[in-house]
């Protein structure tokens, strides 16, 4: 009998296996969709010419790094099936076995980088062409706007919770429960004062001010231009920062509406029910489903979107200036001290990173440092995660 109470039941282990199938297929489906996000002239972070994109060697490099991410995919999907039927004892296995295959993925993306570079570099696919770069001075002259009418949903839910947390303040009992990231903690309270009670809307107006802000600095980071279409990946560029722009500030939107129930929460006007609870952590799937959409639609710097008469035969004679020395780490990490940019777009995914050649960029990193330093000192307190039990 004493072995049965080790056993979990069927309800346990049904969870956690599918929680740990469904994070594989996700971490799986990150790993596949990332190289397809690329231009076709950066496969796995490498810059290739336009007439080697089809090369046998990228090919090649493609269609084994989809069948070795799958082939560790199924073996991870294993794991978690066989840990699952011990889930009062697997649990911290089946998150193990979760953060291998992540790291794998990673692994067998650098891996693919690493072997396409050396097979460009024995193939001298840049040898004896014209290299350079293009400049659209237009972006100085003329820069994407932000779109300030999709950041008035924001600002409204962030004046409608303050002023109810202006109504509901007298009636507020001595402590509260503690806020926890977008949540609230029941089982940890503190003392009513306006900086405790007030916090939902103090992070609401530190969000929409700083995701405007960070999505102005990205809208004036250099553009990520083709030599040989000009024209073409200009024009498409612009569109996918403004696309990029609208999915920010809808972010916005959407975790300013996440603290407001959390609000409700906080000042006894929403119960701790499930409903609530799903109410406050959903929000935030919009911007990243929508974000994910425009991504597979638009394609690193708008590649994807459709060419207007005359852009696709465009050619200026040249290839983008192989400048792979620059990159690092598969082209997540960028360091060129000539470079006056200090953020870039990435070689990786569709993200953008910071030029660690620029000063600028270690006084943002040292800060960083700083506040990780007080906070593990427990001088400063940080968001924490909370569950939906």
């Amino acid at each position: 009998m004493g072995g049965l109470g080790r056993t979990p039941s069927n309800g346990g282990a049904m969870s956690a296996f599918l929680s740990g199938m469904a994070s594989v297929a996700v971490i799986a489906c990150v790993a596949l969709i990332t190289p397809a996000l690329a231009r076709p002239t950066l496969p796995f972070g490498v810059r290739v010419p336009y007439d080697r994109v089809a090369d046998p060697a990228v090919v090649a490099q493609r269609r084994a790094y989809a069948r070795l991410v799958l082939l560790a995919g199924g073996v991870a999907a294993i794991l978690s099936a066989v840990l699952a039927a011990a889930v009062t004892t697997g649990s911290g296995r089946l998150i193990a076995v979760e953060a291998v295959f992540g790291v794998s993925c990673a692994l067998l993306y650098y891996r693919a980088h690493r072997t396409l570079r050396a097979a460009k570099r024995s193939g001298g696919w840049h040898e004896g062409r014209r290299q350079g770069v293009t400049v659209d001075t237009t972006f100085r002259t003329d820069p994407v706007r932000l779109p300030w009418p999709w950041l008035l949903p924001a600002v409204a839910i962030t004046l409608t919770t303050a002023a109810l947390g202006w109504y509901r303040y007298d009636a507020l009992p001595p402590a509260l429960p503690a806020l926890s990231g977008l949540g609230v903690e029941d089982g940890r309270t503190v003392p009513t004062t306006p900086l405790t009670a007030f916090e939902p809307v103090l992070l609401q107006a530190a969000i929409t001010l700083l995701l405007p802000a960070l999505t102005l600095v990205l809208l004036r980071a250099r553009p990520d231009l083709d030599a040989a279409r000009p024209r073409g990946s200009a024009r498409k560029y612009r569109v996918y920062l403004r696309g990029m722009a609208r999915m920010s500030l809808l972010g916005a939107a959407c975790f300013a509406f996440c603290l407001l129930i959390a609000a409700l929460r906080l000042w006894g006007l929403a119960p701790a029910t499930t409903a609530w609870l799903v109410a406050t952590y959903l929000p935030p799937a919009a911007p990243v489903i929508g974000a994910l959409v425009w991504e597979l639609r638009a394609g690193q710097g708008g590649h994807r979107l459709p060419s207007m008469r005359g852009e696709e035969s465009e050619d200026s004679g040249l290839v983008q200036r192989d400048d792979d020395r620059h990159w690092f780490l598969a082209g997540a990490v960028y360091a060129n001290r000539r470079d006056p940019a200090i953020a870039v777009p990435a070689r990786f995914g569709t993200t953008w990173t910071l030029n660690l050649g620029h000063p600028v960029t270690w006084s943002i990193l040292a800060v960083l440092a700083i506040v990780l330093l007080l906070w593990t000192a427990g001088v400063i307190d940080l968001p924490t995660r909370t569950t939906l039990s």
